[in-house]
């Protein structure tokens, strides 16, 4: 049954309208949509998505959790805890140190890559024939850095 036009205009977002406000594209929406981030409330008899205005904190929540470089998986997760404000906030401690143990080991990673590249820069002149350039003889000959 379509919502009556003043509901429609007053209470509920378009996707593009959503999309305007939240500073995202209507695509990013659908796929947050596919992947059961976000759900419009209801849908207009010619199948249009329409959102409550809630949805804009929901998209902020979102974008606050990927600045924290939260995968959309451990995203949809968040929510549902905040969905559940009688779940446990053990769970969501847990989801936050798996995601700074993550980090720690990235991190651990690039220390690794930049004392690398700093081992090679060390070892070359910066002038020469590039057949005798040291960071292209280790790169070919697979020596460890």
């Amino acid at each position: 049954m379509p919502l009556p036009q003043a509901r429609f205009e007053s209470s509920q977002l378009t996707i593009g309208e959503l999309a305007q406000r939240a500073q995202l594209g209507a695509e990013t929406l659908r796929y947050y949509e596919r992947l059961g981030l976000l759900a419009p409330t209801q849908r207009t008899a010619s199948g249009y998505r329409l959102y409550a205005p809630q949805a804009i904190e929901r998209l902020d929540f979102i974008r606050r959790a990927q600045a924290l470089g939260f995968s959309l998986a451990q995203i949809g997760e968040l929510l549902a805890l905040h969905a559940r404000p009688e779940a446990d906030m053990g769970a969501v401690r847990t989801l936050v140190a798996q995601r700074l143990a993550e980090i720690d080991a990235k991190m651990d990673d690039l220390q690794r890559m930049k004392k690398g590249l700093q081992t090679l820069l060390d070892a070359c002149p910066g002038h020469g024939p590039t057949a005798q350039c040291p960071i292209l003889g280790a790169l070919r000959n697979g020596e460890p850095t």
